[in-house]
């Protein structure tokens, strides 16, 4: 088969062999948020949730599951990231909190599923540990905002 597929010749999952890819800089970004009653924002600005620093703990689980993205996403490559960041910025108007999340590494496939992954377990940690007292926090809007490097170059979401 021609092309990168998930698919052998007899129609079966197969992991794509990037044996004869280029090794480049890949960076990808991923964002998301979860909205949450006014209350809870509060609870985690002052620092007062039960279970400890909400943001703190969201950004190393958020870091620990990008590294084991390949654990987590079938087909998946195992990368060897050389750096995942995961930043947090409240929105006060909209009772929310916004997650970044940026993975790097020097290879042959790029690190978009290691941004994601990292972005939305750093969303659903942030709920894990808010649970208790608001049951109804929503998580939204976790994609793609850029990636870099490789065959295919430099690609950005549209704004909005």
């Amino acid at each position: 088969m021609n092309g990168f597929t998930h698919f052998n010749e007899d129609g079966q999952a197969v992991m794509v062999d990037v044996g004869a890819k280029a090794e480049t800089r890949r960076v990808a970004v991923a964002a998301g948020r979860i909205v949450m009653r006014p209350e809870t924002l509060a609870m985690i600005r002052a620092g007062d949730a039960k279970k400890g620093d909400v943001l703190g703990v969201a950004r190393i689980a958020g870091i620990m599951a990008a590294k084991r993205t390949a654990d987590l996403i079938p087909l998946c490559h195992p990368i060897a990231l050389t750096k995942v960041s995961v930043d947090f910025r409240v929105d006060a108007e909209a009772n929310a909190v916004e997650c970044a999340a940026t993975a790097e590494t020097f290879g042959r496939t790029g690190v978009e599923m290691e941004a994601l992954t990292a972005a939305g377990v750093a969303l659903l940690t942030v709920y894990d540990m808010c649970k208790a007292v608001d049951r109804g926090m929503v998580i939204e809007s976790v994609r793609l905002l850029e990636k870099q490097g490789g065959k295919s170059g430099h690609w950005r979401a549209d704004a909005g």
